[in-house]
């Protein structure tokens, strides 16, 4: 009986073999962010700022991808700091890349997915606003770990407003 129970569980303690190996796995690849221009800039009421950006992605995330590895969860984020707080962090833009789909990304003039918004006019003349590219590696089995990219871009915000576009 006791071979038996042993024998039995050698699977599972081989995948938790495995499982526990990939928590140790580096999962960073280098990152390369540009901006091309902050297209528009717009205060609504005077309350808060809106910001939109067009932006640059050239990525290999080949490096990324092993078995344990089933899709990564990729987000563009802005931070950045003003006098009403230390720290503000936005999502701009997502995208999901499947395992099979192709890890490389050339991806030119994107704009942002969602608004870029300040409870404020913390935008306006900002000269440090960084955008980074992060992403959660979603596995088969395992932990949910969530990766900096190392590349990183501070862009300036203009110091006036400029007229609304339509979009």
């Amino acid at each position: 009986n006791l071979g038996l129970t042993s024998a039995h569980n050698q699977p599972f303690l081989f995948q938790v073999g495995y499982v526990l190996s990939d928590t140790v796995r580096d999962h960073k690849t280098f990152i390369f962010t540009s901006r091309k221009n902050v297209e528009d800039f717009t205060g609504p009421r005077e309350r808060s700022d809106l910001g939109f950006i067009t932006f640059d992605i050239t990525a290999d995330l080949e490096n990324i991808f092993d078995w344990n590895v089933k899709q990564l969860f990729l987000y563009l984020s802005a931070e950045y700091s003003t006098k009403n707080n230390a720290l503000n962090q936005v999502v701009l833009w997502d995208k999901i890349v499947l395992r099979g789909d192709n890890p490389k990304l050339l991806l030119k003039d994107m704009k942002t997915k969602y608004f870029f918004f300040d409870d404020g006019n913390g935008l306006k003349g900002n000269r440090n606003v960084t955008l980074t590219l992060s992403w959660n590696v979603v596995p088969n089995a395992g932990i949910l770990p969530l990766v900096t990219g190392s590349g990183h871009i501070s862009v300036p915000f203009p110091d006036t407003y400029e007229i609304t576009k339509s979009y």
